[in-house]
């Protein structure tokens, strides 16, 4: 049942969404290894131990799956969430599981400050060993081979990406602490993965991008495309800024995004707001287009993984027509995405929860850790623009495990 034991208190306070809730104390104070977090702006999901794992694939129906699992659970065990994670490829098994504890805490996460080291034993700069896949000069290539297809007819837009395995140990409480502490307003998770994979393994990272939040009746999506680099000179970055909202590249990019989002939501509802421009959204790292797309639903029992799972992939991290864009992405990428651009949170048994693209994320290994970042390819986009972004959106993981500079050499691979 949800409430004390362990280190996770419950306190008696107004509900959100039905669940068990507390004012918001800095509930990192319990966190430890082998915990999952999952924080937003407004509320904290806390959880422990492994009650029911779910590792349906989504075209399994995942989502039915996931709601009789609730269901039944509630009748012996209380009302748990359901947390964790789905992978960007709807053929592979979600690592959705229900825990034996969870707490819910409103307001934002915090964190009695601790210092990060991201190396054992204080090694923090010295520089790792780090495997860049694909290679950043083989990412450029990626770029123009899909730059070819857009020119040819067969897409519209398609994403590629890149990672950088890193061969460190990472403290992830020191790591969330981090995360946290950067970027308050991001969704920021930690999702402990050891139970269902036998081996050490967390997901955890900072997104700012929200797939879908449902909370009765009303629903929210705030789709994310269209970036550029932040800049240290303030000047400099509000002109960053000023230009992503007048580029026809990005709003064009975006528009794909946005009416995919607005179109796979119309179905499930009787009201649909959707901005006719969008806004800009600001990260410690990036600019970004944003638009936020509220809606009612028609029955306000349709789960919010149900709509997750609508939407997902968005062209903001697979790209326009879907399938052909998959296949372009199985074909040039080289490597297999997992969890990164797949979807990240938490629902309950009425349906409500919160879930945000998998994005600004690394999955942390025993003796290695994963991190990642991708880039929309539109006509109009240029490969050295493009391993520019993917650079910077790393950065949001690498600063927060001290990396940044230790890393910055492997990012070029002969000046790129």
């Amino acid at each position: 049942m949800i409430g004390e034991a362990n280190g996770l208190a419950r306190q008696d306070s107004a509900p959100v969404s039905a669940q068990a809730t507390v004012a918001a104390p800095p509930l990192l104070s319990g966190y430890q290894a082998q915990d999952s977090l999952f924080s937003s702006s407004q509320q904290q999901l806390h959880a422990r131990g492994l009650l029911a794992p779910l590792g349906r694939a989504i075209d399994e129906d995942l989502a039915g799956a996931a709601e009789g699992l609730l269901a039944d659970i509630a009748i012996e065990h209380g009302r748990l969430p359901l947390l964790g994670a789905v992978p960007f490829d709807r053929s592979q098994g979600a690592r959705l599981w229900l825990p034996t504890q969870a707490v819910f805490a409103a307001g934002r996460a915090r964190h009695r400050g601790a210092a990060l080291s991201a190396v054992p034993g204080g090694e923090a700069r010295a520089r790792p060993a780090i495997e860049p896949v694909p290679a950043p000069a083989q990412f450029k290539r990626n770029v123009e081979r899909s730059l070819a297809q857009i020119r040819d007819g067969a897409l519209r837009k398609v994403v590629m990406s890149r990672s950088l395995r890193i061969g460190a140990r990472v403290d992830v409480p020191q790591l969330l602490a981090q995360l946290l502490a950067r970027a308050p307003s991001a969704y920021t998770f930690a999702m402990d993965l050891a139970a269902l994979q036998g081996a050490p393994a967390c997901l955890i990272g900072s997104s700012p991008e929200l797939l879908l939040a449902k909370r009765g009746a009303r629903i929210v999506s705030n789709p994310l495309a269209g970036s550029i680099p932040r800049a240290a000179d303030p000047d400099e970055d509000a002109r960053r800024a000023r230009g992503l909202l007048e580029s026809a590249k990005d709003l064009h990019e975006h528009a794909l995004v946005v009416e995919a989002v607005a179109a796979n939501l119309a179905p499930y509802c009787r009201e649909l707001r959707v901005p006719p421009m969008p806004s800009l959204l600001a990260t410690p790292t990036m600019w970004h287009l944003s638009t936020r797309v509220d809606g009612v639903l028609k029955d306000p029992a349709t789960g919010s993984l149900r709509l997750a799972l609508a939407l997902h992939p968005t062209p903001a991290v697979c790209g326009a027509p879907t399938e052909r864009a998959r296949d372009a992405i199985r074909e040039l990428e080289g490597y297999d995405r997992g969890l990164f651009t797949g979807l990240v949170g938490w629902c309950d048994a009425d349906g409500d929860g919160e879930w945000a693209v998998t994005i600004r994320c690394a999955l942390v290994e025993e003796q290695r850790t994963t991190v990642f970042a991708g880039a929309g390819i539109v006509a109009g986009s240029e490969p050295e623009a493009e391993l520019t972004e993917t650079s910077a959106k790393l950065r949001t993981m690498l600063g927060a495990m001290g990396l940044a500079h230790a890393v910055e050499p492997a990012m070029g691979e002969g000046g790129a």
